[in-house]
């Protein structure tokens, strides 16, 4: 990990970054499905060899919006992963019995973008010291977590984790749990891509708008020229 990595979420979390609302407002199933063609849906370049992270760092509709703007980004599904249940449905996970996270599983290529800044957008996006909370939504189901998929994305999730502490970036201890990936579960069709489809939700102008203003400015070099 970068010293400018530690530098840059140091700036961002002294500048308060994270949005204290009250109450959780998020709706449990929009009215109408605009959505166009979700990532799940979309296909990946079968030219380029891809690699697959999966992250959990609270509401997948916030958390999709700013993989989905990275350079290197094939894909950006929202979904389950670390629970027991088979094919859970998202009441089911809201329910908090299930052990599910809410996750996005990333497919991208590693010769764009690598892991190591997939991590830094993961950990610069959310805060990971608040134990199953992200801002107003609670429950085991937004909790903080890295799912690797392999040795080699073990090691560094655990390096970036023991650094951001050392470092001390946040005043309270980092509660990401990092555990190797199982089994991930495609949410339902209407959460896909349900920050392109529902820019103006109020939940989405609160959570997800000043999500994607940080990685505007602190990595702008890694964003597509559309997300700039």
């Amino acid at each position: 990990m970068s010293a400018n990595f530690v530098m840059r979420i140091f700036a961002l979390f002294v500048a308060a970054s994270f949005v204290a609302c009250a109450g959780n407002f998020r709706a449990q199933e929009p009215a109408t499905n605009k959505s166009k063609k979700s990532s799940s849906e979309q296909k990946v370049n079968p030219n380029v060899k891809t690699e697959t992270a999966t992250f959990g760092n609270g509401c997948f509709w916030c958390t999709e919006a700013v993989f989905d703007r990275l350079k290197g980004v094939e894909s950006v599904t929202s979904g389950y992963s670390g629970g027991a249940q088979k094919n859970p449905t998202y009441e089911q996970v809201c329910s908090g019995r299930t052990g599910h996270a809410e996750v996005v599983q990333i497919v991208f290529d590693p010769q764009v973008i690598s892991y190591d800044k997939l991590l830094e957008v993961f950990w610069s996006t959310h805060d990971p010291t608040t134990l199953n909370q992200q801002g107003p939504d609670r429950g085991t189901q937004y909790r903080s977590a890295v799912f690797y998929h392999n040795e080699e994305q073990q090691k560094k999730a655990e390096y970036f984790k023991a650094e951001l502490e050392k470092s001390k970036v946040f005043d309270d201890p980092i509660v990401t749990e990092i555990v190797a990936f199982k089994e991930f579960y495609p949410a339902e069709k209407y959460h896909q891509e349900y920050f392109a489809s529902n820019p103006t939700d109020r939940y989405c102008q609160i959570q997800a708008v000043p999500k994607i203003k940080k990685i505007q400015k602190l990595f702008a070099d890694l964003l597509k020229d559309e997300a700039k």
